[in-house]
C-alpha cells in the first residue's frame, strides 16, 4: 500500500467531504490536509482581526485553535466583528469564540483562554503551539507577543489596523526579523490612538484578518512565498498598497534573548492607567463655556462630530500636538477634550511629562453627549 493511502486513511469521509476543494488543490491534496490537522495555532485577541482569522483557520481544517482574550463583547463590537451577534453582548469573547466555531467545524480542536496575556502566561501558552497569530490592537501587547515567540522560538503572523489602512507581515520565521527589527521602540509615548478612539472601517479587520490567516496556511503547508521581512501596507480607501523590506536587526534580537520579558510592557510603552487626572465632567464643562479663565482643546481630527461653536475650541490632533504645542496656552485652564475621553487623556500625560503643562483638566467621558 503507498502513501497515499495511510494519508487517506488519516481523514475520515466527512472530512473528505469537507475539504474537498483543498484536496483538489495541487499544493494542498492529502498531504497538505494532513498537516493542517496535525497543525496548531494560537490567536491572541478575538476581536477585529481575530474574529476572520479563527473562522477561516478553523474551516480550513487547522487541528488545534486557542484564542486568548479576556475581553467581553460590546454592542460596538458588532460592526466589524462577525463572529459575533447581538444576543452575545456582554458574554467573554473568548468562550464565545469556541463555542460558535466548534459548531463551525467540529473535527478541529479549540480552546478558549478566558485571561488577559501577560509575562507570567506568554510562554507557557505559547510552548502549546506551533504558531502565534497576533489579532491584538495595543503596542504593549504587541512587543509582549514578539519577545516571547522570539523566546519560545515561534514564527509571528502580524496583523493591524488604523482607520483605512492594514498592516501584514510574518516575523521571527526561519530565523528573519521580528517586530523589533521594524519598530525597536513603541511610538512616541500616548501620542497613538486605538480603533476605539479613531474609528475603523467595518470590513478593514475582515480583509487583513482574512490575509493573516492566508499567512498562516502558507506557513503550515509550506507553499508559496511568506511574508517574512516584508511589511505589506494596504489602504481601501485609494485601493493602494505597499510593501516595505524590512531588515534583520540581530542585536535586538540577541537583547531579547539575554533580557527575557519585560517586567512592564504597560510601561514600557507609556501606559499609564493610574495617573490622577485633573478632570471636568460634561456638566460643570457647558457653565465653565465663555469663563474667560477657561479654554477648551480639542484633540479630534476636523472631521470628528459634533462640531461645538460655541466652544471657540482650539483644534490640535492629537498626533500633531507635539508639532503645533508652541499654539496652547499655560496661562489659562485649559479643558482638552475628544469623542470619549481616551485620546484627551493621552494629550494630556504628552503634555505634562515632555513639556511641563500644569493647567489641563480633562473633559470627562468626552463630548459625543454635548
Amino acid at each position: 500500500m503507498g502513501i497515499s493511502y495511510y494519508l487517506s486513511q488519516m481523514l475520515s469521509d466527512k472530512e473528505k467531504n469537507r475539504y474537498n476543494r483543498h484536496l483538489k488543490l495541487n499544493n494542498v491534496g492529502l498531504l497538505g490536509q494532513n498537516k493542517l490537522k496535525k497543525a496548531s495555532v494560537l490567536v491572541v485577541g478575538a476581536g477585529g482581526l481575530g474574529c476572520p482569522i479563527l473562522q477561516y483557520l478553523t474551516a480550513a481544517g487547522v487541528g488545534k485553535i486557542g484564542v486568548v482574550d479576556d475581553d467581553k463583547i460590546e454592542e460596538s463590537n458588532l460592526q466589524r466583528q462577525i463572529l459575533f451577534n447581538s444576543e452575545d453582548v456582554g458574554k467573554q469573547k473568548a468562550i464565545v469564540a469556541v463555542e460558535k466555531l466548534s459548531k463551525q467545524n467540529p473535527f478541529v480542536q479549540l480552546k478558549y483562554y478566558n485571561e488577559r496575556l501577560t509575562t507570567k502566561n506568554a510562554l507557557t501558552l505559547f510552548s502549546k503551539y506551533d504558531i502565534i497569530v497576533d489579532g491584538t490592537d495595543n503596542f504593549s501587547t504587541r512587543y509582549l507577543i514578539n519577545d516571547a515567540c522570539i523566546l519560545a522560538n515561534k514564527p509571528l503572523v502580524f496583523g493591524a489596523i488604523y482607520q483605512f489602512e492594514g498592516q501584514l507581515s510574518v516575523f521571527n520565521y526561519k530565523g528573519g526579523p521580528s517586530y523589533r527589527c521594524l519598530f525597536p521602540e513603541p511610538p512616541k509615548e500616548n501620542l497613538t490612538p486605538n480603533c476605539s478612539e479613531v474609528g475603523v472601517l467595518g470590513v478593514l479587520p475582515g480583509v487583513m484578518g482574512t490575509m493573516q490567516a492566508n499567512e498562516v496556511l502558507k506557513i503550515i503547508l509550506e507553499i508559496g512565498e511568506v511574508l517574512s521581512g516584508k511589511l505589506k501596507v494596504l489602504n481601501l480607501l485609494d485601493n493602494t498598497s505597499y510593501t516595505l523590506q524590512i531588515a534583520k536587526n540581530s542585536e535586538q534580537l540577541e537583547r531579547v534573548k539575554s533580557r527575557g520579558l519585560e517586567d512592564n510592557y504597560d510601561l514600557f510603552c507609556g501606559i499609564n492607567e493610574s495617573k490622577a487626572f485633573k478632570r471636568v465632567t460634561l456638566l460643570e464643562a457647558k457653565t465653565l463655556v465663555g469663563d474667560n479663565d477657561y479654554l477648551f482643546l480639542d484633540v479630534r481630527e476636523e472631521w470628528e462630530q459634533p462640531q461645538i461653536k460655541e466652544l471657540n475650541a482650539l483644534q490640535i490632533p492629537l498626533d500633531e500636538i507635539d508639532e503645533l504645542v508652541a499654539e496652547i496656552p499655560k496661562d489659562k485652564k485649559l479643558i482638552v477634550f475628544c469623542q470619549t475621553g481616551g485620546r484627551s487623556k493621552q494629550a494630556i500625560l504628552f503634555l505634562e511629562k515632555e513639556f511641563g503643562f500644569n493647567n489641563l483638566y480633562n473633559l470627562e467621558d468626552g463630548v459625543l453627549g454635548w
